[in-house]
């Protein structure tokens, strides 16, 4: 089972009503589970002590993010990252090479965001350098509990100026769900994706032969499941709902 973070299990710093009572159920049922998420503002270790003070228990390896799949992939291609992210997530990519070839690393950088950083970026990508965009996400549920622009508009304002498309290794990219799922020594056909964001965590589970199921909750808004080439597996209130239809 992949299940989605922010607008799933939580909303800001508060837990969901009845998600980790769903998250106890699915651990009991000795059904294997890992966190999945395209928040690009925070490191991996963060992620995990947010977690723990909502009194889950995880480790790294139970947090699979698109800071650490790019990591990965400059690591083995020996490239050295020129980052365009938020500055907490540069520890994700700390220790690695200065020099040599290059990979532009777009994150959601937040008010980081500037003409000079997009530019430099626009500059490198244009002589060669590999565009890595950890998500593109049209948008994200903000603190005020409205949405705010996400990653992709910048994303896409650099694919159109450089006439390059750049590789995208968050959701709802179905590299993404099947790198995911491979962790955890299962199948597409027995996984199940629990997320709130229609495009990117169901239609990007699916389009990976994942089933998904899509809660009312976050950032979902009415009708956007309409949206989608397929209908999800299951359209349900919350994480509640959704343990109640997969356990019985």
């Amino acid at each position: 089972m992949l299940l989605d973070l922010d607008g799933v299990v939580y909303v800001g710093k508060l837990a969901l009503p009845g998600s980790l009572e769903a998250i106890r159920r699915f651990r009991d049922a000795g059904l294997p589970l890992k966190f999945i998420t395209n928040t690009t503002r925070r490191p991996r270790r963060r992620i995990v002590e947010d977690l723990a003070r909502l009194g889950l228990a995880v480790g790294n390896e139970d947090v699979f993010t698109p800071a650490a799949l790019a990591r990965g992939l400059v690591e083995r291609r020996g490239l050295a990252p020129f980052l365009v992210v938020h500055p907490d997530l540069r520890e994700d990519f700390a220790g690695l090479v200065e020099g040599g070839a290059e990979a532009v690393v777009i994150g959601d950088a937040g008010a980081y965001f500037t003409y000079d950083l997009l530019n430099l970026a626009y500059r490198k990508i244009h002589h060669g350098a590999e565009f890595l965009a950890l998500a593109k996400n049209r948008n994200f549920l903000d603190h005020d509990g409205e949405l705010s622009l996400d990653l992709g508009g910048f994303v896409a304002a650099l694919e159109y100026a450089t006439g390059r498309e750049a590789t995208v290794l968050g959701k709802p990219a179905p590299a993404f769900f099947k790198l995911a799922i491979e962790s955890m020594g299962l199948r597409p056909e027995e996984t199940v994706m629990i997320g709130d964001d229609a495009e990117a965590d169901v239609g990007g589970a699916m389009a990976a032969g994942l089933a998904a199921i899509l809660v009312r909750t976050g950032k979902y808004r009415p009708g956007c499941e309409g949206r989608l080439a397929e209908p999800p597996s299951a359209v349900v209130d919350d994480l509640r709902a959704a343990a109640d239809l997969i356990l019985g």
